[in-house]
């Protein structure tokens, strides 16, 4: 298997070059596991922030809940929210909105219990990710959070990719480039 090496939160790893589609490969960045990493890219995430310029922090499920545990965690939260993948039994009255991602196949929904909406609402919020690239997942949580009535405080991510890393609205720890078929990145 193709890898990439990445340095990240002073931590060195090596990311799994894998196929989305005949012209595209990603670097797979998954912290599922990997409490060191988890713990680390945490703290450096928290650094990109005041944190007295939010009130809540907001992830998507699933592979960035971790490090929102580790942060709240880190940070003395008490609560932080996960917009879900499905509407779950205990959501009462739940919002949602569409979301596209390149690592999941078709459109997908993302849901907000009505309780936590309400939380949300006249809050400023944080929203972060483990890896924004085209930013699908983003604009969703961004979409949930106007719904619920709440303020985009800031948008934060591990790492940045493709032309996600030009955008000036987000702070990443680093940069992860597209690649090719033979695990070069692309130009």
């Amino acid at each position: 298997m193709l890898t990439y090496p990445m340095h990240i939160a002073g931590l060195d790893r090596e990311l799994p070059v894998c196929r989305i589609n005949d012209d595209l490969y990603i670097g797979a960045f998954i912290v599922f596991g990997d409490a060191e990493l988890t713990v680390a890219c945490a703290r450096e995430l928290l650094k990109l922030v005041p944190a007295d310029s939010y009130d809540y922090m907001l992830t998507a499920e699933a592979k960035s809940i971790p490090l929102i545990h580790e942060m709240a965690r880190q940070s003395g939260a008490t609560k932080y929210f996960i917009a879900r993948k499905g509407p779950k039994a205990y959501m009462p009255d739940p919002i949602h909105v569409v979301d596209h991602s390149i690592t999941t196949a078709g459109d997908q929904e993302l849901y907000l219990g009505r309780d936590d909406a309400d939380l949300i609402r006249g809050k400023r919020i944080l929203l972060m990710d483990d890896v924004i690239s085209t930013g699908g997942s983003l604009h969703a949580m961004e979409a949930l959070v106007a719904e619920a009535g709440g303020t985009v405080a800031g948008r934060i991510a591990v790492l940045a990719e493709g032309d996600a890393q030009k955008r000036s609205d987000i702070k990443f720890l680093a940069p992860l480039p597209l690649f090719n078929a033979d695990g070069t990145p692309k130009k």
